[in-house]
């Protein structure tokens, strides 16, 4: 024990020194997983038809899991999960897990939940408590200046540099930066992304480390473990609870969300209403949040009476603005084995991103990663997977519903990828970018010939273009490998469906706090700002009935 921890110590004494950070705190240490959250976790089968509290929070991802917790230092919280606990999918647990999560076959209970945009591009979202941070690559990265700018919220931004501190304490590392991660910083920084930012969480141009949501040991720490920070006598996790809709009162002068509905795995109905002055909390994710409000009978009023649902609250703007981060990517098979890696290096300009990746061998090809018709064949070795991606996007589609009364059947999601030329010129730029990255000599370890440029790597599916003045080549390379980066988002937009507060226009007791309302993806990698989301929200809820005249504790 004395060894290990003194090996701790010298490594972050050697991070102080060759990574520079800015905005220095503490982080977690590494540790094996913390399953304490379980003694408040139940089967939907083992919960009551019918219950009350003080808010009721659906969807158990990203934002749900801190929102809750954080909810429940001053009040009884039900937050509700259809997936089951991150313990029951060995996969989800470790960075050399991913491609093994990935490629599972879809029966309805495994932790990804795939779908497919109408554009045909393939796509998963989480489906465990925790949800997409127990599927993810783990890159925390905090969200740009321009996010809280452009997101309709007027941000108090001492509480979100507390929210973010409160993430970072509890499942935030510094990564053990692995060689492949380590010669694309360097590549990056040797092809122009400068200057070298160190350590950094913060969103700046040029190349850094960032944070990571695997320890060191490779063991991943999602939003579930921030449900070690809840109060076990308010909190009550429901899993394998699918929530069907929302219930709600009106009167003469206002409408308001009163509870929902759910089903657990049996298929047996339950009620959960919310008291007082409570809440009705959708966290459900940018597919889950609006899909609910459309069979909940919220929506454009003629859309929803061209579907047969009953008019509860006519509001345009749901199911619309839906929008996905293409990624763009090449994948190199490297002349020696690469030790797999999650994401730990990322280069930052205006109109790009470039991050990469070490993956190990794979035997069923992981069509979200690997989308292109064409590589449908096994990997023997290690590769490395270089990705990019730009800010917004500028494109976007809109979410309808294929089943007007089944909420297990997902709804239909377009996102118009390239739709706007502006998102085709950043993919040009980005692309070409990393061909200069190809060119530096810090990557020509890599290549199993030596040949010059771009050429002398084993590319696994579609190589760069040659040409590098060629822009139509670029153009459709970048169609060619249309991929999504899982970074979907839109259909409660700020300003649009939801106010400055995050509550329906229009509605009482009912929010959304998730995905749903960015008007763009924050930096890198959403994760970490989605995660500030629900602390931020939970917080200013806390403060909001506290100073509230007439609302019971």
């Amino acid at each position: 024990m004395e060894k290990s921890r003194n090996s701790v110590i010298l490594f972050l004494f050697y991070l102080s020194v060759f990574y520079p950070q800015t905005d220095v705190h503490s982080f977690a240490t590494p540790s094996d997983h913390d399953f304490s959250y379980m003694k408040f976790v139940y089967n939907a089968t083992d919960l009551p038809s019918e219950e009350v509290y003080d808010y009721i929070v659906v969807g158990g991802g990203t934002a749900g899991c801190p929102l809750a917790a954080t909810l429940s230092v001053n009040y009884s919280v039900l937050l509700l999960e259809k997936g089951s606990v991150p313990s029951a999918y060995p996969s989800v647990l470790h960075h050399d897990g991913i491609l093994t999560t990935l490629t599972l076959e879809d029966n309805g209970k495994t932790p990804a939940e795939r779908f497919t945009s109408e554009e045909g591009v393939a796509n998963v979202r989480g489906r465990v408590l925790g949800g997409s941070s127990m599927l993810n690559i783990g890159v925390y990265s905090r969200a740009e200046k321009e996010f809280y700018a452009e997101s309709g919220i007027e941000w108090d931004m001492d509480l979100v540099k507390r929210a973010y501190e409160w993430i970072e304490n509890s499942i935030v590392f510094l990564p053990n930066v692995s060689r492949w991660n380590s010669v694309v910083k360097q590549g990056l920084l040797e092809a122009g992304i400068g200057p070298n930012n160190g350590f950094n969480l913060n969103h700046i141009p040029g190349t850094k480390v960032t944070g990571s949501i695997f320890d060191n040991e490779g063991r991943r720490h999602g939003a579930a473990e921030l449900l070690n920070r809840a109060d076990p006598e308010n909190m009550r996790v429901a899993v394998h609870a699918t929530v069907e809709r929302i219930i709600f009162s009106s009167n003469a002068s206002s409408l308001s969300a009163r509870g929902i509905v759910y089903s657990d795995s049996h298929g047996k109905s339950h009620k959960a209403f919310v008291r007082g002055n409570g809440e009705v909390i959708l966290s459900a994710g940018a597919i889950g949040s609006p899909q609910l409000l459309l069979l909940s009978g919220v929506g454009p009023k003629s859309y929803l009476s061209s579907v047969k649902i009953p008019v509860v609250h006519h509001e345009p703007n749901i199911g619309q603005f839906m929008r996905d981060n293409p990624r763009y990517y090449i994948t190199i098979l490297p002349p020696s084995p690469l030790v797999p890696s999650g994401g730990q290096t990322v280069g930052i300009t205006r109109d790009f991103y470039i991050e990469t990746l070490a993956g190990p061998p794979f035997s069923s090809t992981p069509f979200s990663l690997f989308p292109h018709p064409s590589i449908r064949i096994k990997i023997n070795s290690t590769f490395g997977h270089i990705v990019g991606k730009f800010p917004g996007p500028s494109s976007y589609g809109s979410l309808t519903l294929q089943s007007s009364s089944d909420v297990k059947v997902g709804p239909n999601v377009r996102f118009n990828y390239y739709a706007h030329p502006l998102d085709l010129a950043r993919c040009v730029s980005g692309t070409r970018k990393i061909g200069d990255l190809l060119r530096t000599n810090s990557l020509k370890p890599f290549k199993t010939q030596d040949l010059p440029g771009v050429e002398g790597f084993n590319f696994f599916g579609l190589p760069l273009p040659m040409n590098q003045t060629d822009n139509a080549s670029f153009e459709k390379f970048c169609r060619e490998t249309t991929a999504t980066f899982w970074h979907y988002h839109g259909g409660c937009l700020m300003g649009k469906v939801v106010d400055g507060d995050l509550r329906v226009r229009g509605i009482n007791t009912l929010r959304v706090v998730d995905g749903s309302t960015f008007n763009l993806s924050p930096g890198t990698n959403p994760q970490a700002t989605l995660m500030m989301l629900g602390r931020y929200a939970g917080l200013k809820m806390l403060k909001e009935r506290s100073t509230c005249k007439g609302c019971s504790s």
